[in-house]
Formats: structure tokens, C-alpha cells, sequence
């Protein structure tokens, strides 16, 4: 980061001067034990001049907005207390690889009277979009909507999809998950809300999107695939018409671990415990349940360490903070112990070198990896992230946890892995997951970011929600284990086959983008989309979205399959429902159960 760029003045100067970050003696006393988290981790302070903070965040935004496959990773974190007013507002973008946080123990303790927006993307001067508006994230604080110029003013805009979570988030006044402001498409393909409270939110033209464990006031709209699961407020199921699926309570979930200040000014690191069979937020009554870890039991990485010396600081009983950065691994991160903490700030990214695993987890109860994107080398890696041994137990009670853990082979750059990730232990929750062969920027093509499956599931007792996993060769998705459970499924097929004789298997054409090993007996999912848009070849067929054992224990609601515009797909699951194919594009055909 170029200091000079930031022309603000007293403790912010300083603060900027040394990275970002307020450092000891020179700020209200709850900074005193302010630590060293990298040059790209801001941390702003409601005594700082609002113009100053407007200076410094409106910098990384136009720095970001645009930086879609780029190297920069940002954290910009909001000490407790308020920021802007009605008439000073504090309005900005949130760009790529952008993280935007509060440090409160709680969302209300940290409030932006403001906007934290994002805005379509114009690709050109009359395609804006949403689609590609990925990797961004904002979470526990509260936002009090006011300012913004003519249409801008009429909500907080989140306009995101995939790799954008909202977590711990209050929002008071509208919010909209589209930008109907900016002419074009307005196409948008996301998301996922978790933990948060909003009143009125527009959908508008979300394709899918997932809301766990939240408040909601009203919710209008939805395109193909809308679920709520613990939601209060919720619409009641209607699938196909409006497309909402909605389950009183989640199975189970924990959130996210995120890093606060506590009320002695220490750096803290708060772990929700998992729960079962909950609905609403976490944090809403004042009583979280979880651990605080104190910051000094953490490594703090940047991405000059060696993987060796990670791996010796996990041995020695330490957990593990990666700062925004890429860290380019030819050797895995090796998560071992029992309750360890994996969190990446600002996107911080594993590219996997050599062909190497960029991370395994062992079998061990209650490892969470959390706010990592795990990218593909040009050398073929075997599997990109394995959780486990076959079979490894681990805890039905405190289950190894994934949560906002992305993938990507190629987009930045050539990549190549047979499997992004492999889960082997047992009661494992992966809770918000991208795993994304690319469709563009660099590195990409048929026979160039070469894989075979974006997830494989092999141990029992597995529950995600929210999967998102997109274009790869052979089956996306394979479910060997027992009694697992998908709340949320959305999935493109590849855009790039050459032609059929390239993708097909026996006397199945293509390949299902969700496929249920022949010998589980016990599998349930809930809102499920498989996509298909073969615009190398048109003609291309897949048999099937969705492939399962017939079985009483393996049940699916609220399934669908849509052509975006090029490809058939003959039936959605097995050989149930109809086809889509070039002559009714956008218009899906659903199943609304099947057992």
C-alpha cells in the first residue's frame, strides 16, 4: 500500500503509516494492544474524521471495483462505536477481495450510518451486471440506510453473487439484492445471508440465493431457487410458484469465527459452537454460544512465511490467522489438532504449487476453516483441500467446520486438480461453499484448467448449506456417504465441451451435475438447480441434472434444471421431468419432490 495516497491527518496518518492499523499509545485506550495484522488490514476508529474514512475506503474501492482476477486482498475493520451521520453519510463500494467487518462483540456495537454497497458491474457501457460480482464480504455490524444520490438512496445495495456472504449483519431500512439503478441485464447469481437481521429486502433478479439462521421483514421475488432455513420471517414454502423453499429450522450450523475487540482492548477470536434444529440468529438475545480465544493463541501468518513455518506454529498448539495476501504453497498446511482455527482475513488465498494439497485437516473434533480461497496450480494437484481419512469420525457434536471456503481452477491463471474438495471424516459441516472451474479470465479452456470433480464426499453424516460448485469435467458433485443432508445445491454444468464424444460416460450423455453413489440409502437435499449453457457446441446433451439411488431414505425437494441459452438437459433427476433445451431458455422444468 502506497501511504502517501492517504492524505489523513492525526491518529489515522499514523495508523495508515504502519499498515492500516492503529498502533499502541496513539489512540483512545481500547487500541492499546492493537496488533500487527498486515499492510492491507485497515482498522478505522468513530474518532477518525468521516471525510478521512470516506477518503480511505473510496481508495481500495476504486482500486478493487474493477480487480476482478488481481493480487490485492483488503480488510477494512470497524473499531465499536458510530460512523457517518444523516448529514455526513458514510457511503461506499465494496469491490473484490475486499473484506468489510466490525470489531464489536456484537453487530449493534459497531453501526454505519450510511451505505456498504455493491453496484452492478458495467462490462461495457450497456451490459451492467451482477454475475461476476464475486469475493467481497461484509459482516457483524449494523447498517443504518441514509445518504446515497437520487435512485442510490433507496437502499443498501448488495448486488453480489457467489463468494459474497453477508454474516452478522443488522440492516435498518431496505435492502436490495439487485441494482436496478445502473441500465443493463441486472443479472445477478448469488448469494448467501447468514446470522443477520434485515426488514424489507428486494431479490429482484437473484437467480438463487440462500438465507440461514437470520430475521427477515418481507422478501419480494425470486427467480429459479430461493431457500430459507431458521429463518424468522420467512416466506412459507411455494415451490415452483414463487420458488421458495423453507425449512423452520436448520439441522444444524455454526457461524463463522470472527475477530473482535473486547472490552479491555484486546484482540479477541470468537468461535460459535454448533448447534442443531435452531432458527434465527446467534447473537440477537445477547447470548452467544461459543469461545473467545484470545489473539495471542493464534499464528499470525503473512504471505512471506513459510508453509514450514505454519505448520511448526499449528504443531506447537498454535491456531492460525492468514492476513490478506496470496500464499503460494508447494507443501500442505497440515490442520491437525483437536478444535484448531483457520481464518483467512481479506480473502486471504492458497495457490497450490508443484501440484501439491494446499491443505489437509485431520480427523480431529471441532477444526473449522473459515474466509480462505484455495486456487489451483498449473502443475495438476490430486485434491485441493482433504478434510479427514476415510471414514475418520469425528464429532457429531463438534463437527470439523467449513465456512466461506472458495475454490478456483483457473481465472487468475492456469490451474489444474483432478478434485477441489475431498471430505473423507465423518460429521463434517461445510457451511457456504464456491467451487468454481472457470469460465473465464486466464487460464481457461477444455484442455487447459483440467479436473474431474469439484466435490466428493465420502465420509457419513456430512450437512451443507449452501454448495455452490460449477463446470467441471465429469460429475460436480459425488455423494458416497450415508445420511448426508444439502440444504441449497446450484450448479452450472461446463460451458466448454467440444463436443459429444468429449463428454459423456457409457450411454449417458454428459454428465449430472449431482450425482448420489447407487448403494446410499440415506441422502436428503433441498433446493437444487443444475444449469446448462453449452455454447461451444449447442447441440450438447446431458441425460440428467441430478442422478440417485431409488430408494425410500434418499428424498430431494425443490429441484430444477434451466438452459441459459445453449445445451439440453433431458431430465432432471433420473428420468423425471422434462426437458430443457434452446427452445425454452430461462423457463426451468422442476420436480418438486422425489423419493
Amino acid at each position: 500500500m502506497v501511504v502517501q495516497r492517504f492524505l489523513i491527518a492525526g491518529v489515522a496518518a499514523l495508523a495508515l503509516a504502519l499498515g492500516g492499523v492503529v498502533p499502541a499509545g496513539a489512540a483512545p485506550a481500547h487500541h492499546s494492544t492493537t496488533p500487527d495484522l498486515g499492510e492491507n488490514v485497515l482498522v478505522f476508529d468513530p474518532s477518525m474524521a468521516t471525510s478521512d474514512i470516506q477518503a480511505a475506503v473510496d481508495e481500495i474501492s476504486a482500486e478493487q471495483v474493477d480487480n476482478e482476477m488481481g493480487e490485492a486482498r483488503y480488510s477494512l475493520f470497524f473499531m465499536p462505536g458510530e460512523y457517518g451521520s444523516v448529514d455526513e453519510p458514510l457511503v461506499f463500494q465494496v469491490g473484490y477481495y475486499t473484506e468489510v467487518a466490525g470489531l464489536g462483540e456484537l453487530p449493534t456495537d459497531v453501526t454505519i450510518n450510511g451505505h456498504v454497497d455493491v453496484y452492478n458491474r458495467c462490462l461495457t457501457a450497456d451490459n451492467c451486471i451482477a454475475l461476476t460480482n464475486f469475493w467481497r464480504s461484509v459482516s457483524n455490524l449494523t447498517i443504518n440506510v441514509t445518504g446515497g444520490e437520487g435512485c442510490r438512496a433507496s437502499a443498501n445495495f448488495w448486488a453480489a453473487s457467489q463468494a459474497a456472504p453477508m454474516r452478522r449483519v443488522k440492516v435498518n431500512g431496505p435492502l436490495t439484492l439487485m441494482d436496478y439503478c445502473t441500465a443493463g441485464p441486472q443479472y445477478a447469481s448469488g448469494g448467501f445471508i447468514a446470522d443477520s437481521v434485515t426488514g424489507d429486502v428486494t431479490n429482484g433478479s437473484q437467480q438463487q440465493y440462500l438465507v440461514r439462521n437470520s430475521s427477515i421483514g418481507t422478501w419480494s421475488n425470486g427467480v429459479w431457487n430461493q431457500v430459507f432455513s431458521g429463518v424468522d420471517g420467512a416466506p412459507a414454502t411455494s415451490f415452483p410458484t414463487p420458488p421458495y423453499t423453507t425449512l423452520d429450522e436448520t439441522p444444524l450450523s455454526r457461524e463463522k469465527p470472527f475477530l473482535y475487540v473486547d472490552p479491555k482492548g484486546k484482540y479477541r477470536v470468537f468461535v460459535p459452537k454448533a448447534q442443531k434444529n435452531t432458527s434465527g440468529t446467534t447473537w440477537e438475545e445477547g447470548d452467544q454460544p461459543g469461545t473467545s480465544v484470545s489473539l495471542s493463541k493464534f499464528f499470525v501468518a503473512s504471505p512471506g512465511d513459510s508453509v514450514r513455518e505454519i505448520n511448526r506454529a499449528l504443531r506447537s498448539g498454535k491456531h492460525l490467522i492468514l492476513t490478506p495476501g496470496v500464499y503460494n504453497v508447494s507443501e500442505p498446511i497440515r490442520v491437525e489438532r483437536e478444535g484448531t482455527v483457520v481464518l483467512g482475513l481479506g480473502f486471504a488465498t492458497l495457490t497450490a504449487q508443484k501440484g501439491t494439497t494446499a491443505l489437509t485437516v485431520g480427523d480431529a473434533p471441532g477444526i473449522i476453516i473459515a474466509g480462505l480461497t484455495i486456487d489451483a496450480g498449473a502443475k495438476s494437484s490430486d485434491v485441493l483441500l482433504k478434510v479427514g481419512s476415510k471414514h475418520g469420525k469425528g464429532s457429531a457434536k463438534n463437527p470439523t467446520t467449513l465456512s466461506d471456503v472458495f475454490f478456483r481452477i483457473g481465472g487468475p491463471h492456469i490451474g489444474k486438480a483432478k478434485v477441489s474438495l475431498e471430505v473423507n471424516s465423518d460429521n463434517v459441516l461445510l457451511d457456504h461453499l464456491w467451487v468454481w472451474r472457470a469460465d473465464h479470465g486466464e487460464g481457461w479452456g477444455w484442455n487447459v484448467n483440467t479436473t474431474k470433480n469439484g466435490v466428493v464426499v465420502n465420509g457419513d453424516n456430512v450437512t451443507a448449506t449452501g454448495l455452490f460448485v460449477e463446470h467441471f469435467h465429469q460429475y460436480n458433485t459425488i455423494w458416497n456417504g450415508e445420511n448426508g443432508r444439502v440444504i441449497f445445491y446450484q450448479n452450472e454444468l461446463p460451458y466448454d465441451a467440444p463436443n459429444q464424444a468429449a463428454w459423456r460416460h457409457g450411454s449417458s450423455l454428459g454428465w449430472a451435475a449431482y450425482k448420489v453413489n447407487d448403494r446410499v440409502k440415506k441422502h436428503e437435499l433441498w433446493g437444487g438447480g443444475a444449469y446448462i449453457y453449452t455454447n461451444v457446441d449447442p447441440t450438447l446433451h446431458a441425460s440428467r441434472g441430478f442422478e440417485v439411488p431409488v430408494r425410500p431414505g434418499v428424498k430431494l425437494h425443490s429441484l430444477l434444471t434451466v438452459n441459459l441459452g445453449a445445451g439440453t438437459i433431458d431430465h432432471v433427476v433420473n428420468d423425471t421431468g422434462a426437458a430443457v433445451d434452446n427452445s425454452n431458455t430461462g423457463t426451468p422444468s422442476y420436480v418438486v419432490s422425489f423419493n
